[in-house]
């Protein structure tokens, strides 16, 4: 039995979806990325904003095609737009066999057999449930990267997002748990560990009655195989003098930190139900950059958010000017039902909202093109993702580059490479969000 495995949304997704390719290997099951060759599908949804939603919809309605035409066997929805949507998508997608929600994917292998013998079920449990204590995955993301989810769902509650109604309360992952998935990751050759969840920066607070995470990142420090750990979805405001100690202390931990700030306008922030101020955003974007000189700050924006005026968007825009964000991406609000933003009066046209998220964009990327142009001269070290075919270059990321997210670094040599590998280099020329580099051959302490 050939199963195809769609994965959608966001990296903590796709952690799901390989802790639940585990399961099915175990078992039997083999994979393909060729529609026609499957027997199953499995769609792992997503539903954070529209375009996500759409997609997964639409990915299901394709596949359903399939199954009606009798190429098919079985087509199952996981994921978050299951959770939410299950009943809709049971009228609306008939050809879906089972549904399987976010705290149920220990239960996919049921769901596929249950499938495959022509029954139609729902594997559901309450979003607060605890998370699974899965450790084997197979990896998707090449073996060389992976990443670790720490946490379950949020407790933050912004106005904006409906991942609380969808994933629920803030659930940390045991400590145990976590460094025995990460030394079986070590194990199978992943270099580089990226820590993810809704909000990494709360994690151990509900299981061990403070923060923890500098804690676990110590421990996941010792272990040899990892080269870089990297950290994701730091909320600012909950970014302690510890965590700042160990990433400047710890060496495999990279001088890299994803700080979502969404807005900048005081009176934005507080419509988001954002629990920081322009001031205090500013206070600890200078005391990171004070205290590592070298980090670099990745953070994303929404533009057009309802209410926003004119002049709440020209206060974003000289606060992003000022500030110089090293990595920025922005996204259109996007109206979510059950969410209190939804209902907000002073909707935005979705013109108002491009024209408003293009010029934050041009504006980002004058910045980066003279942060690249900053980097010439630098020596890093960089990871190898692949080679350039009928080219002697090779695409590579240094610490400043998160996968899928950010930018690469291109390295020119003949010298035999093999992704993965980790090489030292100079840069010598950059362009807007990529640099250009060659092997640097002195043997000095990196």
């Amino acid at each position: 039995m050939k199963i195809l495995f769609v994965s959608l949304g966001c990296d903590k997704n796709l952690v799901d979806t390989e802790k639940m390719l585990g399961i099915l290997e175990k078992e039997g099951f083999t994979f393909t990325d060729n529609e026609e060759e499957a027997d199953i599908a499995v769609v792992n949804t997503c539903c954070f904003i529209g375009d996500a939603k759409e997609e997964s919809i639409q990915t299901l309605i394709e596949l359903g095609t399939y199954k009606t035409e009798g190429k098919l066997r079985a087509l199952i929805a996981c994921g978050c737009l299951a959770q939410r949507y299950q009943e809709e998508i049971k009228r609306e997608i008939p050809e879906v066999d089972a549904i399987v929600g976010t705290t149920a994917i220990e239960e996919i292998l049921s769901a596929v057999k249950e499938a495959l013998e022509g029954k139609k079920t729902i594997h559901t449990h309450s979003i607060d449930a605890a998370p699974p204590k899965l450790t084997n995955r197979i990896l998707t993301t090449g073996g060389h990267v992976a990443y670790l989810k720490i946490a379950e769902g949020c407790d933050k509650c912004c106005t904006y997002c409906i991942i609380p109604k969808v994933r629920g309360h803030y659930r940390s992952v045991p400590m145990e748990s976590l460094l025995e998935e990460a030394k079986l990751l070590a194990e199978q050759g992943v270099k580089e560990l990226i820590l993810v969840a809704q909000e990494t920066t709360l994690y151990g607070v509900d299981l061990y009655g403070k923060k923890m995470l500098s804690t676990l990142l110590r421990e996941l420090c010792k272990i040899n195989a990892l080269v870089w750990i990297r950290l994701m979805y730091c909320y600012p405001e909950e970014i302690t003098e510890d965590l700042i100690d160990t990433i400047a202390q710890e060496k495999k931990i990279c001088h890299y930190l994803d700080i979502p700030i969404q807005h900048a306008s005081d009176a934005v922030l507080k419509r988001m139900g954002r629990r920081t101020s322009q001031a205090q955003l500013e206070e600890m974007i200078g005391k990171l950059r004070e205290r590592i000189p070298d980090i670099c700050l990745r953070t994303t924006l929404i533009s057009g958010f309802p209410g926003e005026t004119e002049s709440d968007f020209k206060e974003l825009y000289r606060f992003v000017n000022r500030i110089e964000f090293d990595r920025l991406g922005v996204f259109c609000y996007s109206r979510e039902e059950d969410t209190p933003a939804a209902v907000m009066k002073e909707q935005k046209r979705q013109s108002t909202k491009e024209k408003r998220r293009d010029e934050l964009m041009e504006l980002q990327q004058e910045i980066a093109f003279e942060k690249a142009q900053d980097m010439i001269g630098r020596v890093l070290l960089v990871m190898v993702e692949g080679k350039v075919a009928d080219e002697d270059t090779y695409v590579t990321r240094t610490y400043r580059d998160a996968p899928n997210v950010d930018g690469f670094l291109f390295l020119n040599t003949t010298a035999s490479l093999m992704t993965g590998d980790f090489v030292k280099v100079i840069v010598t020329d950059a362009n807007e969000y990529d640099l250009i580099g060659e092997i640097y051959h002195e043997s000095e302490d990196f």
